[in-house]
């Protein structure tokens, strides 16, 4: 195996390359103490884009200090977006085995006449079973002792992942009286006519994806600043950017967040702390790291 050709650095190390690259440093203990606790590396990720390749070196003015609070906004923009995904989440599972209930079968996920897609019906129940086999809730040990290892859908959706769950929804049949139906009556969105229709099966989909992607992302303690996310839900024509962003970011997944919100209020609750964020980091990050535009305010309301 080749070596690898970059040696591992020292703390000291990692100090000396930044002042080389001309970061400015004002207080050295402060920096030793970022760099044992949140790491050098995880660090580069808030200023590649102050990095300039050609001279090596960091934009003029480039301090640490700022990069370190750049950081500590992303965390606690983290924090506030997975508590709304989660709640979304939480939301969605609960609608999803109502929207089932119309079947009249505990076990209708076992049914694949239900289902679109016969391969995607034997795909999603085989990482379902996975899961439920990976669990030791309370509630599915009791269904293997009692009732012969069968799992009723409303125990299943609260072990399932939010991946699984996306695929589901995605492979549902649609059509009047359908359990795709209910579901999709929770998320209406005003026409261009302007009367409240559900959003098509596609639509729905790609909202629900986004934002288990971001939901992963903030529940591995991603990086959410500066980052191209690829997903791409399907926005309402009032909500796109003109011109369109160069890469799909942050903004795009909170309007799908808006779109599944569970409730009026905790969205009107979420987008006054996420205002409350940005005031208490005022000056502090690029708004084109997160693809919001100017008018973010209004787009976000309800």
């Amino acid at each position: 195996m080749t070596p690898y050709p970059k040696k591992i650095l020292s703390l000291e190390e990692q100090l000396q390359a930044l002042r080389e690259a001309k970061m400015q440093i004002d207080s050295v203990e402060e920096a030793k103490k970022a760099l044992t606790t949140i790491g050098y590396y995880r660090l580069r990720g808030y200023c590649f884009h102050l990095y300039r390749n050609e001279s090596k070196e960091y934009k003029p003015g480039t301090n640490f200090s700022n990069i370190l609070k750049l950081y500590h906004f992303d965390t606690a923009l983290s924090h506030l977006l997975f508590s709304m995904t989660s709640q979304i989440e939480v939301a969605l599972r609960a609608r999803l085995s109502e929207a089932l209930l119309v079947y009249q079968d505990a076990l209708i996920l076992m049914d694949s006449t239900v289902f679109r897609s016969k391969e995607y019906f034997w795909k999603n129940l085989a990482a379902l079973s996975s899961e439920v086999a990976r669990s030791n809730d309370v509630f599915i040990l009791h269904h293997y002792e009692n009732h012969e290892g069968q799992i009723p859908l409303w125990a299943a959706v609260e072990v399932m992942s939010f991946g699984t769950l996306s695929k589901i929804i995605k492979n549902l049949k649609t059509g009047s009286g359908s359990a795709y139906s209910v579901l999709a009556a929770y998320y209406p969105y005003q026409s261009i006519r302007g009367n409240m229709v559900p959003p098509s099966q596609k639509m729905l989909s790609s909202w629900i994806q986004s934002v288990s992607v971001l939901r992963n992302i903030c529940a591995h303690n991603g990086r959410t600043y500066n980052r191209t996310i690829s997903t791409f839900p399907e926005l309402l024509d009032r909500d796109k950017i003109v011109p369109a962003p160069p890469r799909n970011g942050l903004y795009q997944i909170v309007l799908a967040m808006k779109y599944l919100r569970p409730s009026d209020q905790v969205w009107i609750e979420f987008t006054a702390s996420l205002k409350s964020l940005f005031a208490e980091y005022d000056g502090c990050f690029e708004w084109k790291r997160i693809n919001f535009p100017p008018d973010w305010e209004a787009h976000l309301q309800i």
